[in-house]
């Protein structure tokens, strides 16, 4: 096997099984989902056959305890396992990150019952799930939600919309996040696609990530029974953020492993391409460009490895990690494609290129699981918040430092 651009060293902390699973999806993203991710970006449909596949070979059960079929993967292996699906197809990486986004809170907070009836088919990919956070006037701002679900007899009656969401065309099933008409927390409710009052709209056209549509929600007096709930009433707010959380370190991983394959791309056309009787690739300019591109992934693959770490050790300040991870790769991925673009010049602007579909699809990572400025703002304010407490830099006399 050829020596890889990017270092594998982040593989020696996996135990041997988990190794084995990263060089499987690399085999798979070499013979199947690599050769066929021009022909998936081509139209916004579902991507069936990329779906069954990891499905199939058991990449979707990653997210899902063994209890249920899946292999309950640590995140230090799910992130590898995004990476190298991004570096070669945003769809097959989303599939993955999805799963995470839309079954975690049936895995967290369903009942015994729909765990055992729902989870192993999800495992499996036999049906799927959508997650129905985001509204129109309501993304980030959990706390903005306007749809009301009030308690009903036995169950609730939800109303109100959904925007943005994921395969909701395709989902069989719905976890939604509304408001409690008592105003007293919020609360998840799993609706079925075929429940009365529920409109999903046709598919909307996007700018990128081809392959997984997204459509809008309605809900008109929609009954959904007690049993049908997930976790407490109230526990809508929690069960969207750890779904988020996961999604958001998901997002940072897809956006590193595109900006890695944007750079092999730019690198192996650094070499082909002769410029003034020398190769591009020995000019300094395109030197720098490159080293400047690798060097920043790999610090930023180092910053999303140990906020992975710190989700599987459940560390308290992981939320503001994955924060930090998600900011810094995204926008990294997007200057990084931009940079390759512009050093292969008129053939990278080409739909037959690959730089192409990674320019269109790295901009949803910098809006989608909360825009970069959100993160942005959620990290300064706690670096504020914090720094109330925090042991003072030693370089400080006493008093306020207004007396300076």
């Amino acid at each position: 096997m050829p020596d890889r651009l990017f270092s594998d060293h982040l593989l020696q902390g996996l135990e041997p099984d988990e190794q084995a699973v990263v060089h499987h999806v690399r085999r798979l993203c070499t013979e199947t989902i690599g050769p066929n991710a021009a022909a998936v970006g081509r139209e916004d449909r579902f991507a069936w056959d990329t779906f069954r596949l990891l499905a199939r070979e058991g990449i979707v059960a990653t997210a899902f305890p063994k209890a249920f079929g899946g292999t309950d993967a640590r995140q230090v292996l799910r992130i590898r396992i995004i990476e190298e699906l991004g570096r070669v197809c945003s769809t097959a990486a989303s599939m993955i990150t999805g799963t995470d986004l839309s079954a975690r809170a049936i895995v967290a907070g369903a009942s015994k019952a729909l765990q055992q009836e729902l989870l192993p088919r999800l495992c499996r990919g036999e049906i799927q799930s959508a997650f129905g956070l985001t509204e129109a006037q309501a993304g980030s701002d959990v706390r903005g939600l306007a749809s009301v679900a009030r308690r009903d007899g036995d169950g609730y009656v939800l109303d109100g919309s959904k925007k943005f969401i994921t395969r909701a065309s395709t989902a069989d099933w719905l976890m939604v996040v509304a408001r409690l008409q008592d105003h007293t927390g919020f609360v998840g409710l799993l609706v079925p696609r075929d429940a009365p009052g529920l409109t999903i709209s046709p598919e909307v056209g996007k700018l990128g990530w081809f392959g997984v549509p997204i459509s809008s929600l309605r809900f008109d007096a929609v009954r959904v029974p007690a049993s049908h709930r997930l976790g407490e009433e109230g526990d809508g707010f929690s069960l969207a953020q750890d779904a988020l959380l996961r999604a958001r370190i998901g997002h940072a991983a897809m956006a590193l492993g595109r900006a890695i394959g944007a750079v092999e791309i730019a690198a192996t056309y650094a070499g082909d391409r002769r410029l003034f009787g020398r190769q591009l690739g020995e000019h300094q300019g395109a030197q720098w460009m490159l080293a400047d591109m690798a060097t920043q992934i790999e610090a930023s693959r180092a910053l999303l490895h140990a906020t992975a770490q710190k989700y599987d050790r459940g560390d308290a300040d992981c939320a503001i990690f994955a924060s930090m991870a998600k900011l810094h790769a995204t926008d990294l991925c997007m200057k990084v494609v931009t940079d390759a673009l512009q050093l292969t010049g008129g053939r990278g602007y080409l739909q037959d290129f690959p730089l192409e579909r990674f320019f269109r699809d790295a901009k949803l990572n910098q809006i989608g699981e909360g825009a970069s400025e959100v993160h942005k703002t959620v990290i300064g304010r706690d670096l504020v918040r914090r720094s109330v407490q925090a042991e003072r830099n030693p370089c400080l006399r006493e008093g306020p430092l207004t007396d300076y």
